[in-house]
C-alpha cells in the first residue's frame, strides 16, 4: 500500500472507505473494477426560506418530472430546500447565459422559478457533478502481509435514486462485525464472508436505484402511475 521507500505505518488489516474513486482500490492488482458512468449529469441550486419559513412543503418530496430529465427539491434545517438538477450533460451545456437559464426554468419549472431569486448565480458558479456505479471483485486482497478489504463506495457506489448510498457503507460495517463474531476475530475468514454476504445485496441495490431514476424522471408522470 505504500510506495516503495515511503515512508509510513504498516497495518495488519486495512478497511479502505475512501469513496468511489478509492485510491486504495486503484492501487490493488487483481481487483476486477467498473466505474460505470450516466450520460446524465447533476447540479444543486437553492431555494430559500419565505417569510422565514419554507417555501414549498416541507414534508414532501418535491419531483418535476421531465421524461428524460427531472429536478428534485429537498428541505434543510434552515428551512430552505436544496434543488437538485438530474439532466442529460448536454442540457447543461446549452445554457450558457444567465437569459437562457431563466427562459428555461420560467418554461420548465414555472411553479418554482420564482422561487430561487439566486437562481443564476447558483446554475453557473455550482459545479456539474458525475453519476456513477462502481462494480468491483473482489473487495479483500493481501498485499504485503497486510489484508485490505473494500467497504462503502469504494465497493460499491451507486446513484442516489434511492437513498441508500450511505446505508449500504453502515450495513457494511454492522457485517464485518457480525463475521467476525461468527469467525471469533479471524480477520481472513470474516472478511471473506462479508463479501460473500455483501455482494449480491450490493449488486441488487445497484440495479434497483438505476431503475428507479427512470420512476422518478418518467413513470411518476403518468395517470395510471399515480393511481396505482
Amino acid at each position: 500500500l505504500l510506495a516503495a521507500g515511503q515512508p509510513g505505518e504498516r497495518a495488519d488489516v486495512v478497511l479502505a472507505g475512501d469513496g468511489a474513486y478509492s485510491a486504495i482500490r486503484n492501487s490493488l492488482d487483481g481487483i476486477d473494477a467498473v466505474q460505470d458512468f450516466l450520460d446524465h449529469r447533476y447540479k444543486e441550486l437553492t431555494i430559500p426560506p419565505r417569510d422565514g419559513d419554507f417555501a414549498l412543503d416541507p414534508d414532501a418530496l418535491h419531483i418535476w418530472p421531465r421524461g428524460d430529465s427531472m429536478m428534485i427539491a429537498l428541505p434543510n434545517l434552515d428551512r430552505s430546500f436544496t434543488c437538485t438538477l438530474f439532466w442529460p450533460r448536454d442540457d447543461f451545456d446549452a445554457l450558457d447565459t444567465p437569459e437562457k437559464v431563466t427562459a428555461h426554468f420560467r418554461q420548465h419549472y414555472p411553479d418554482v422559478a420564482g422561487l430561487m431569486p439566486g437562481l443564476t448565480d447558483d446554475y453557473v458558479q455550482n459545479p456539474v457533478g458525475s453519476l456513477v456505479t462502481v462494480y468491483c471483485r473482489p473487495w479483500v486482497r493481501r498485499v504485503d502481509g497486510t489484508l485490505v478489504a473494500l467497504l462503502g463506495d469504494a465497493a460499491h457506489a451507486i446513484v442516489p435514486f434511492y437513498g441508500q448510498g450511505a446505508n449500504c457503507a453502515f450495513e457494511d460495517c454492522v457485517e464485518i462485525d457480525t463475521c467476525l463474531t461468527e469467525t471469533g476475530g479471524r480477520w481472513d475468514e470474516a472478511l471473506a464472508l462479508y463479501q460473500e454476504r455483501r455482494k449480491p445485496n450490493t449488486d441488487a441495490i445497484a440495479e434497483m436505484a438505476l431503475d428507479n431514476f427512470v420512476e422518478m424522471r418518467d413513470r411518476v408522470s403518468s395517470p395510471v402511475f399515480r393511481a396505482a
